[in-house]
């Protein structure tokens, strides 16, 4: 047995390597191609900036690449032994499958926990240290303070959620603007449909028109309350706040660990905020690592079935898994930050659905 798992694990880091490098080296590259392009050409920065920042990016991408080249490794590995009747004459052999395929498992199990921490110390740290660098080599505008799918804390007095940003219109979609007012007041809400902005030449602040939208409106007679307002167009001016310090740069929450994330999730809550986008985070980070056993559980059944040797088929199949798996997980995350599932479960949905999936066809295959 100790002979066949030493050979099922060789067949399977070839191809898991091989995979990884070259699917982390086209994300990095070749999908910022025009990124590069632009920094070497029309923003002058020089070659040995442009290869830092891009080393950065790397571990933010692995986080995806990785489960990736794991589901492809599984395919292309047992697809092959299928494929070649090996399957077959291991069975023979009175030798159950699911031994078979639990040294994988078992990698997959160990590879999910390694990514844990990689996603919540290496990932966040390296896409901090990216931006940083991006502010360090100028590559900054005035706008560059509104980032969708965040809390954004660059403004004095307020407290920004923008769901969609359009840096080429200077358009919002979704905004949500919080005014904290303190000694356990309510907190003030503005909301609107979309917005418009623009930089305010000589100052450090941002013009913003919002459109189609609710306000709290103080109370004249009672500070304390509110009265909702209903706008077709607002307008307001927004300051950067002072306190930032020159060359300070504030954490996203992507580039938070979990126990930064839970530091900013209680101080939301003491200022009446919801903070759904901070735990869908937290359980994002948690829900990718994972995804790599659940692959390998969805993967190992599918390569073995399907007795394909073409490598085309096996990487055919990995894309229908990967076309459906993300999208679900993309959508699953929007509905975790409006609110429309709970933020704790949402991440979780495309690694039960598919984790479920896996385990019953493997339980087939073992008991067949």
């Amino acid at each position: 047995m100790k002979i066949l798992r030493n050979y099922l694990l060789k067949e399977f880091i070839g191809p898991f390597f091989l995979t990884l490098c070259v699917l982390s080296f086209t994300m990095v590259i070749v999908g910022n191609l025009k990124k590069i392009a632009d920094l070497v050409i029309n923003k002058g920065v020089d070659l040995f900036s442009v290869v830092k920042i891009f080393i950065l990016l790397t571990p933010y991408i692995v986080t995806y690449a990785l489960p990736i080249s794991i589901l492809t490794a599984v395919l292309i590995s047992l697809g092959r032994l299928s494929s070649d009747n090996e399957i077959i004459a291991i069975r023979t052999s009175g030798i159950n499958l699911f031994k078979l395929i639990l040294p994988i498992i078992t990698v997959g199990l160990i590879l999910s926990l390694s990514l844990v921490v990689f996603n919540d110390r290496a990932a966040s740290y390296a896409h901090y240290a990216y931006r940083k660098t991006l502010i360090e080599i100028g590559i900054k505008n005035p706008t560059a303070a509104f980032e969708e799918g965040v809390f954004i804390n660059s403004f004095q007095r307020y407290v920004l959620f923008i769901y969609k940003v359009d840096q080429k219109k200077n358009r919002l979609i979704n905004v949500r603007i919080y005014e904290p007012q303190g000694d356990d007041k309510p907190t003030r809400t503005i909301i609107a449909k979309s917005g418009e902005f623009v930089a305010i030449p000589g100052k450090n602040a941002i013009k913003l028109k919002l459109m189609d939208g609710t306000s709290d409106e103080p109370d004249p007679n009672n500070p304390a309350n509110f009265y909702k307002l209903i706008f077709r167009t607002y307008f307001m001016n927004l300051n950067l706040a002072d306190d930032r310090g020159e060359g300070k740069v504030e954490k996203k929450y992507k580039e938070m660990t979990m126990e930064e994330l839970g530091k900013e999730i209680s101080k939301l809550r003491k200022e009446n905020i919801n903070p759904a986008p901070l735990i869908v985070q937290i359980h994002e980070k948690l829900a990718l690592a994972f995804s790599c056993l659940i692959f390998i559980l969805m993967g190992a059944p599918l390569a073995i079935i399907t007795r394909r040797r073409e490598k085309s088929i096996n990487i055919g199949i990995a894309t229908l898994i990967i076309v459906t798996y993300y999208p679900l997980f993309i959508g699953c995350e929007a509905l975790g930050i409006q609110g429309y599932l709970n933020p704790g479960l949402a991440m979780w949905i495309p690694n039960i659905i598919f984790g479920t999936l896996g385990t019953i066809l493997t339980f087939k295959l073992c008991v067949s």
